[in-house]
């Protein structure tokens, strides 16, 4: 749910609004007109977190906004640092020269794309042998986050792939696999919203992430399967320069963070989304609009 409460907006000495409260619940519309000045933009842009108001608070799911956009910004923080000395002031490789740079955006990306699916196909039969409700919003939490690592993977990929293939695709046995799992993501997102009875949309996506898990092996043994095109797994420790290495685990470190923190904000949602009529989530948006 999203709150806001007694906000004040002055813009130029010109007062817009004052003492302004609304409350807004999943799925809720509201029309916000007036005329050219009158404040419609300001108040759209308090309400996303992108402008402060002068007094008054904006609370979603029971926490300022302001304190949410915090938390997020400090995971976001750790990558940043870690690409930029990645892509900044790590040296060039003496073979692939600068192209290889892609590689701290597309590692830490694959990398958790199946660490995500992983926790998923975990969830997925805590959800079906012991039917533990919290098991199947995990699921729903962990899906978009983990689509998003696998696109980056893929997008990264492909741009890797260009200089050092000469293509943006083929159709290699790891990259094939990698798009499964894609799909597979985008599948279980799709099931989620397929069903209005939560408890059979979390059945229907547990059971096809607990198909989909064979994929993992693929991705990880293809290259070792099959005569590929993409190189096999790299030893951080043995085979990659201090100077390279140090960076990329803080990728590595930060996509895991950055995820964590997105996948826990998600589950959050979900649980006050699924449980809004319980007095405790009430009590708990009326705390977050009384700070």
């Amino acid at each position: 749910m999203l709150h806001a409460e007694r906000l004040t907006c002055i813009v130029d000495d010109r007062p817009l609004f004052a003492a302004l409260t609304l409350s807004l619940a999943a799925g809720e519309l509201l029309q916000v007109a007036g005329d050219n000045g009158a404040g419609k933009t300001s108040l759209l842009r308090i309400l996303c977190g992108l402008a402060r108001p002068e007094s008054g608070v904006v609370s979603w799911q029971g926490q300022p906004l302001a304190k949410v956009r915090e938390s997020f910004h400090r995971q976001l923080l750790l990558l940043v640092i870690g690409l930029g000395w990645g892509f900044g002031f790590a040296p060039a490789d003496y073979q692939q020269g600068e192209s290889y740079r892609i590689m701290y955006l597309h590692v830490p990306a694959a990398m958790w794309s199946m660490g995500l699916y992983l926790a998923m196909a975990l969830a997925a039969f805590v959800g079906v042998v012991w039917q533990i409700k919290m098991a199947d919003l995990a699921i729903a939490a962990l899906a978009p986050v983990g689509a998003v690592c696998t696109l980056v993977a893929l997008v990264s990929g492909a741009a890797w792939g260009k200089p050092m293939w000469g293509t943006w695709w083929i159709w290699d046995a790891r990259l094939t696999s990698e798009l499964v799992l894609l799909f597979l993501y985008a599948g279980v997102i799709a099931l989620w919203h397929a069903f209005d009875d939560r408890r059979l949309a979390g059945r229907a996506a547990g059971i096809l992430v607990l198909v989909g898990v064979v994929n993992l092996p693929i991705i990880h043994y293809s290259v070792y399967w099959w005569n590929t095109l993409h190189q096999g797994s790299t030893n951080l420790q043995q085979t990659i320069d201090p100077s390279m290495r140090l960076p990329l685990r803080i990728c590595i470190f930060a996509f895991l963070t950055l995820s964590v923190t997105l996948t826990l904000m998600r589950l959050r949602n979900l649980i006050l989304q699924l449980e809004r009529r319980r007095p405790w989530v009430v009590a708990l948006v009326n705390k977050g609009a009384a700070r």
